[in-house]
């Protein structure tokens, strides 16, 4: 599986469940469950690759903004959710957090911006098909601090100065 397949899934996923973070799982896990165990294999590395990436100070400041106090498995969860909108929405937030002020349409800080399924998906897949746990995927494990300059994720001040755009549409 190449990015675009993962991403066409993720996609393709997202379309059918109108958006629901928690249909959007389940219809994966639906879609992997059937392809063969190595194309799930594929899709979790993927998966886990961008998960990781995503693991920046900067984002977990924009998720903050987003929803409230974002403690560790809270960010997590963003970060599922986060791939689970998509390529353009996906790169355009790791380019730039404050972008996601635009890129989330119809963001509700009630339903969106979790979906800690979303990141077990391929698991359950893999787990159906083979009736094995998914395997270690051979990828560097997740740092153990996010990438980037600290923010004070308490910093009121900090946070509505360096993501104007989200501070102005979420929390003025």
């Amino acid at each position: 599986m190449d990015e675009t397949e993962f991403w066409e899934l993720v996609d393709s996923a997202r379309d059918a469940a109108e958006g629901d973070p928690e249909d959007q799982s389940d219809l994966l896990v639906e879609r992997l469950s059937q392809l063969d165990p190595d194309a799930v294999l594929d899709f979790a590395r993927h998966f886990e690759a961008r998960a990781n990436r995503a693991y920046r100070w900067d984002l977990w400041g924009a998720a903050q903004l987003l929803l409230g106090d974002v403690d560790d498995d809270a960010f997590d969860a963003f970060r599922y959710w986060l791939i689970g909108q998509g390529r353009e929405v996906f790169e355009g937030a790791l380019h730039d957090p404050d972008n996601l002020a635009e890129l989330l349409e119809d963001f509700d800080e009630r339903v969106d911006g979790d979906c800690e399924d979303l990141g077990f998906a391929a698991d359950e897949a893999y787990e159906q098909l083979t009736g094995a746990v998914l395997p270690d995927l051979g990828l560097p494990s997740r740092p153990a601090e996010p990438a980037g300059p600290v923010l004070d994720l308490e910093d009121a001040r900090a946070l509505a100065a360096r993501f104007p755009r989200l501070w102005e549409r979420f929390r003025a």
